[in-house]
């Protein structure tokens, strides 16, 4: 913990060196007079070097359920064994998740959407049990970090390194007194690759736990997807109220195996459509998820809704994303 607090500090104060010197050395790449965004675009003309960029050179991982976002997810749960440990919780659970989180750039310099970029970024992911009278907060999962993004042309990357933290309900624990509660908090080391051509977008990667509270966690982690968007057209019903309003159909999967969990793939796919405008950076979509696996923040959830240790889960979701 001392290490990541260190190293953050350490960025922090370098950006906030760098800032003083900071000039924009041409205009910003303009496409059709409006900005262009460079998650979602390319471009390889005109050098900047600015502080607090709006975009990243990095497009966030549309499928994966621990990208910090804004999002809202009814999810039906099945678990695969038949009886739980947990008071009020049969085969099915329902619940609602939510999200808060924005990864926020520091300092990038790009020739274009060519070039790094350094920020934080931070995320809380919730699930409460809408079972429940009183729809008891079941866990939340913080997270906090640091990434380093970088582009050239359709390959782009992303390092970072963050904390996460999880925490159960006070709720969960007043109506489950004997719930031998896990005290959960890492720090691990991500490394994503990226390769976009046209329509079609592949990456992949994994993850290595650095020193961990909870020490009996196996520390590696590999992950993989693929996303995929349509033609961006007129929205036909919202355009009409709102000019300028684009429509998109997205679809994505994403995969994650953990050394932990026994190397057994997580799945997770969504589908659905994006509403955007030109040159803003916020992008509204609403997908339906379908995930089977390990429940993703399994250390806490699943020991207190399913088995120890924890077996596959089936999950549907109807999610609205609001994503920056």
């Amino acid at each position: 913990m001392d290490m990541f607090w260190k190293a953050m500090i350490g960025v922090i104060g370098l950006t906030a060196m760098t800032v003083g010197e900071v000039r924009a050395e041409e205009a910003p790449d303009m496409k059709n007079g409006e900005v262009i965004d460079c998650r979602y675009e390319q471009s390889d003309s005109g050098t900047s070097s600015s502080a607090f960029p709006g975009d990243d050179v990095f497009r966030p991982l549309m499928a994966d359920p621990k990208q910090p976002q804004f999002f809202a997810s009814y999810q039906s749960v099945q678990r695969r064994e038949p009886t739980s440990t947990v008071k009020g919780v049969g085969k099915s659970v329902n619940v609602g998740s939510v999200g808060f989180g924005e990864n926020f750039g520091f300092y990038t310099k790009r020739q274009g959407c060519n070039g790094w970029q350094v920020g934080l970024l931070a995320g809380v992911f919730s699930q409460f049990n809408l079972d429940a009278p009183s729809s008891d907060l079941i866990n939340a999962d913080y997270i906090v970090g640091i990434p380093l993004s970088w582009r050239h042309g359709a390959w782009s990357t992303r390092v970072r390194l963050y904390h996460q933290s999880s925490h159960v309900g006070d709720e969960f624990l007043l109506e489950n007194p004997g719930f031998n509660r896990v005290n959960l908090s890492f720090e691990e080391v991500e490394a994503i690759v990226s390769y976009e051509h046209r329509w079609i977008r592949m990456y992949a990667g994994g993850g290595y736990l650095i020193p961990r509270e909870t020490a009996e966690l196996d520390r590696h982690r590999v992950q993989w997807g693929v996303e995929l968007r349509g033609a961006t057209v007129h929205s036909p019903v919202l355009g009409s109220m709102m000019p300028g309003l684009q429509l998109t159909p997205v679809l994505g999967a994403d995969f994650k195996t953990f050394e932990e969990l026994r190397w057994i793939v997580n799945h997770n796919v969504i589908g659905g459509f994006e509403w955007s405008r030109p040159g803003a950076k916020r992008r509204f979509r609403f997908l339906v998820n379908y995930y089977r696996g390990f429940y993703p923040s399994w250390p806490v959830f699943c020991r207190c809704f399913f088995s120890n240790p924890p077996t596959p889960q089936t999950r549907l979701d109807f999610p609205f994303l609001f994503l920056l």
